[in-house]
């Protein structure tokens, strides 16, 4: 018994060294789309250990005066290997980094760059006080060990919009909201690219767990109007396109609209989670897991505002 016993603690033991041995690499290759500009694109999935939770754009400029990175990815090892894959690009100190959002995805890699100023919005600061843990336990659910020795690491500085001259480039901090509370969009108008964080996806249906439609189908309106020659979008493929925010606002307007009409018709959750999506949204990555997702972060509510009785008229 006692040798049973010895055997298989030592497969189980190394199952678990053999596992924590395949975590250590996302092969993060930084891909030049503009002077100075890189980005490394993630996959166009949902979170899950095979893809070890990579399946966002984090990107950098490499200025006169040092590197400005943009999101540092969902975990401390992310943020390492991008620390390491900007050292192989270029020797450079690193001046600053910038969280698009409150999503984890887009700051657990702080940890990495914790001895650099890390900027947010003041919104996206304060939800990250709220919910950094509460995302940090969700990710070592969803993604497991690739997630090891990982904690939340919190922007060091409130940013403010406007446009400022950082080493050769002139940078344009641009305030919205609609996915979360407050959305930051950077705008580089030297080289024309365009970070749009998770304002704008591309072929990849939208997440909405902190989501107010009306506010974001506002800012998609408002990013329309930017003038710039290349979009980083959160999830999906770059572009020179304007077709990712028109492909966004198209999703997000049909879906505002479905979930509605389907409350005013009466129709339960259940129905509505398997309605029919139009053919058009069909192809997008991640559906119709994103609808479903959606329909449970709105539905309750739209319901709820469908069933109000009606005051009578009075006589």
């Amino acid at each position: 018994m006692i040798e049973r016993v010895a055997i298989v603690l030592v497969i189980v033991v190394g199952s678990v060294f053999g596992r924590l041995g395949e975590a250590n690499d996302y092969q993060l290759k930084p891909r030049q789309i503009a002077k100075d500009t890189y980005v490394l694109e993630g996959a166009d999935e949902d979170f899950s250990f095979k893809n070890s939770g990579n399946i966002l754009n984090t990107g950098f400029i490499v200025t006169e005066e040092g590197v400005l990175v943009i999101d540092t990815g969902p975990s401390r090892l992310y943020g390492e290997q991008l620390r390491k894959a900007i050292a192989g690009i270029t020797e450079k100190r690193i001046l600053r980094v910038y969280n698009t959002h409150l999503h984890p995805d887009h700051f657990l890699g702080n940890q990495a760059f914790k001895d650099i100023p890390i900027a947010a919005l003041p919104e996206t600061l304060a939800g990250m006080r709220q919910q950094a843990d509460v995302f940090t336990d969700n990710m070592y659910r969803l993604v497991d060990y690739w997630m090891a020795g990982t904690y939340p690491v919190l922007p060091t500085e409130k940013l403010a919009p406007g446009t400022q001259d950082i080493g050769g480039h002139r940078l344009e901090f641009i305030e919205f909201r609609g996915h979360t509370g407050a959305d930051l969009v950077l705008l580089d108008h030297t080289t024309g690219v365009m970070f749009a964080g998770d304002l704008v996806f591309n072929n990849r249906a939208p997440t909405t767990p902190h989501a107010n439609l009306a506010n974001w189908l506002a800012s998609l309106k408002r990013l329309e109007t930017l003038e710039f020659k290349i979009i980083v979008p959160g999830h999906g493929a770059v572009t020179e396109a304007i077709d990712p925010i028109l492909q966004t606002g198209d999703y997000l307007r049909w879906l505002d609209n479905s979930l509605k009409q389907q409350a005013y018709a009466g129709k339960d959750m259940a129905e509505v989670l398997y309605s029919k999506i139009p053919p058009k949204f069909q192809a997008m990555a991640v559906m119709p897991d994103e609808y479903q997702r959606s329909v449970s972060h709105f539905y309750a509510t739209l319901e709820r505002n469908a069933l109000q009785p009606v005051a009578p008229h009075n006589r």
